[in-house]
């Protein structure tokens, strides 16, 4: 069914896209007929982002702070550029990695378009490398959140660009 968003198991090398990662999750849209690739998926995600996904993002900015976390990944190496919050580290029409390292933990977000003319789903992938007692502590307390954001957002790209 388009537009329907499902947790599946992840389907992707993780040890060459984030080796080490200890959290990976997946969430996959069927969006039909719509001829996107990976990159206008992603711009999709964040484009249509929802406000309350901007006030949370705030509200994580605000709380890190102290700790010095990065609120985005601005100055990150970013071959192909930034979408939203994200570098883009490398991409073909069908797969976009991005992400980017920080002090306490290591992430990437792997978009995946797959599918012919007649039927097109993405894949949202998110990997995480914990790098000490704060990432393991900042994942636990974020993993739900991040669960319910993902979802959201993935929803997104069924949506045109705003």
């Amino acid at each position: 069914m388009t537009g329907q968003v499902r947790e599946i198991t992840p389907n992707v090398d993780a040890g060459t896209v984030l080796a080490g990662a200890q959290f990976i999750d997946a969430f996959r849209v069927d969006i039909g007929t719509a001829a996107v690739n990976a990159r206008e998926a992603c711009t999709r995600m964040v484009a249509n982002e929802p406000g309350w996904i901007s006030a949370l993002v705030r509200l994580r900015n605000i709380l890190v702070t102290p700790f010095g976390l990065k609120k985005s990944g601005e100055g990150a190496p970013a071959p192909g550029g930034l979408i939203g919050l994200f570098p883009v580290l490398s991409e073909t029409p069908e797969r976009l990695i991005a992400g980017f390292n920080d002090f306490h933990l290591d992430f990437r977000i792997v978009v995946d378009v797959a599918g012919d003319a007649a039927s097109r789903e993405v894949t949202l992938t998110t990997l995480v490398k914990t790098n000490n007692l704060l990432g393991r502590t900042y994942l636990a307390i974020i993993t739900p959140f991040h669960k319910v954001v993902a979802r959201s957002m993935i929803g997104g790209i069924a949506e045109p660009a705003r």
